[in-house]
């Protein structure tokens, strides 16, 4: 009988702490990360297998729609020279956005490398490519300086972009639909075309995904060419 009874406590012990653990994962998840924590998420493609445009994909707060005038349509932000970029600056030709912080020790690394690859197969060809720090504390133009010269990024064609950190929340998530946060942002690359308007949601690190943006990229060159 006393047998029977240290098992049974032992069953309520364990049924108590996993009871616990869920509630702490819970409620980890409805809290989402920390300011400080790095933490890179896919979700998804965010493409149909033809490239376009996901039905998943919607607007991160439904009562805003993008037709409100409080949604975003445009953005400032400060290029590594200095110089304040406005959207409508990119207009008139392809551009491709990604988010990322300097500090980052292996994911920023790995998808500024595939945009350094990009740059050199469409240099010269019309395309820009804009990346927006989620540490921008950290990233003033001086860092953002240094930190292109490492993947020789040309000044013309790829733009390291920096602001205040509640404003490119705001960028991120009402005009490129991206969940971004300090230090925390998707491994997607977001194809703009050259009439400011999204054509597509790509994950780098998937060769499907990057050959395609490829080929969507020359489409437009060609598109704007012809």
């Amino acid at each position: 009988m006393r047998t029977v009874w240290h098992v049974s406590l032992i069953v309520l012990a364990g049924i108590g702490l996993g009871l616990l653990w869920r509630s702490a994962r819970d409620q980890r998840s409805i809290e989402g990360p920390g300011p400080d924590e790095v933490v890179y998420r896919n979700g998804g493609s965010g493409v149909e297998d033809d490239g376009t445009l996901s039905s998943e994909i919607e607007s991160p707060d439904p009562s805003h729609p993008p037709e409100d005038e409080e949604w975003l349509s445009r953005f400032e932000l400060i290029e590594r020279s200095g110089q304040l970029v406005k959207s409508e600056q990119l207009l008139g030709q392809p551009y491709v956005v990604s988010f990322f912080f300097s500090t980052c020790p292996s994911i920023c690394i790995q998808q500024n490398q595939k945009l350094q690859e990009l740059q050199n197969m469409f240099a010269g060809q019309g395309v820009k490519f804009v990346a927006i720090s989620v540490d921008p504390e950290t990233d003033t133009p001086e860092v953002l300086t240094e930190y292109a010269a490492r993947f020789g990024a040309d000044p013309e064609q790829w733009l390291f972009m920096t602001g205040d950190l509640t404003y490119i929340r705001r960028v991120g998530g009402e005009i490129f639909r991206q969940p971004v946060n300090k230090q925390f942002h998707t491994e997607r690359f977001v194809l703009v075309d050259p009439e400011g308007k999204i054509e597509g949601f790509y994950n780098w690190p998937d060769k499907p995904q990057f050959k395609k943006l490829q080929e969507k990229i020359r489409e437009m060159i060609k598109g704007e060419a012809s």
